[in-house]
């Protein structure tokens, strides 16, 4: 898949643009249905599967302090489109400038001038343009006035509800990790690097390696979670803490601990993975280091039991 930064970096081809167009945080099942649609109909019509992403959120330039915790890294993304057939992904910068465009010049300027689009894919809920005004029955008129096609896709609903990075949002916070993946249709994911903390959990048996990750990202709720540790490309059963340590400490910031289990390198500034398969347990304060060993080795043996499991 060919990765373009901005606009006008893209070089156009012969081949006709199905484009597929939002910001896809997530990437969750309903994402994932616009996007095979797109391929689709590329493969069908011999062009080009491609889609437009703002980067970053709109919400993040207009309203910052609304701006939501982003599902996936931008990298990761890009991964999740890839492997669903996706030619071609744009990431084009949001500006206060472009918030300002109408639907109608962000329909001449982007779709016609710059890709000459055959086809636009949209979800139900889609709206671009200055104040969000453009919907997809906007575009759909849009597009028999410039001669392209729009194919808006219906909702998609898991156990009866319609599949959304707010509700999935809501699920993570709440560590449900078995709602948040049947919406995703993978596992929820953390990445970042792996920084020096308090060096306890070795002198306890127990070390841990802990995970640096963006404050844009969204952070599954505090709690103690069954995961898979992946580095470069091992991947390890591990058990991983979300919490303020309260055992040790009055108040403490948040942080993201991982007991990658069997493991005994040193990885400090190494890029990790975590893939969350189950919660099992919220945190706790202990009386003591002795309860809290006792614990973590129920935990490990449980997140254990979990990975075979699934």
């Amino acid at each position: 898949m060919q990765i373009v930064r901005e606009i006008e970096n893209f070089k156009p081809e012969a081949k006709p643009i199905y484009l597929a167009l939002g910001n896809f945080d997530g990437l969750h099942k309903g994402h994932q249905k616009l996007i095979s649609e797109a391929v689709t109909a590329a493969r069908d019509g011999d062009g080009i599967a491609a889609a437009f992403v703002f980067e970053p959120h709109p919400i993040k330039v207009l309203f910052p302090e609304r701006a939501p915790k982003l599902l996936v890294t931008a990298q990761h993304k890009a991964e999740l489109m890839e492997k669903l057939g996706l030619d071609l992904l744009i990431y084009n910068s949001f500006t206060l400038a472009i918030s300002k465009c109408s639907p109608e010049e962000f329909v001449q300027h982007i779709l016609i001038e710059k890709l000459n689009i055959k086809q636009a894919f949209v979800g139900f809920n889609y709206t671009f343009g200055y104040r969000g005004v453009g919907t997809p029955e906007l575009l759909q008129e849009l597009g028999k006035n410039h001669g392209f096609g729009v194919k808006v896709i219906s909702p998609v609903e898991v156990d009866c509800k319609v599949v959304s990075s707010s509700l999935i949002r809501k699920a993570l916070e709440a560590g449900d990790i078995k709602q948040a993946r049947s919406m995703l249709g993978y596992d929820p994911m953390l990445e970042g690097h792996v920084i020096e903390g308090e060096r306890r959990g070795r002198t306890i048996g127990f070390p841990t390696a802990n995970l640096a990750v963006s404050s844009e990202l969204n952070v599954p709720g505090k709690g103690v979670y069954a995961a898979r540790a992946q580095i470069q490309e091992r991947i390890f059963q591990a058990v991983v803490n979300i919490g303020s340590k309260p055992t040790f400490h009055e108040e403490y910031p948040v942080s993201i601990e991982a007991h990658l289990i069997d493991f005994h390198e040193d990885i400090y500034g190494e890029k990790m993975r975590l893939y969350f398969i189950d919660k099992i347990r919220d945190e706790r304060r202990f009386n003591n280091v002795e309860e809290l060993v006792g614990q973590i080795s129920r935990d490990r043996d449980k997140a254990k039991q979990i990975a075979a499991g699934q």
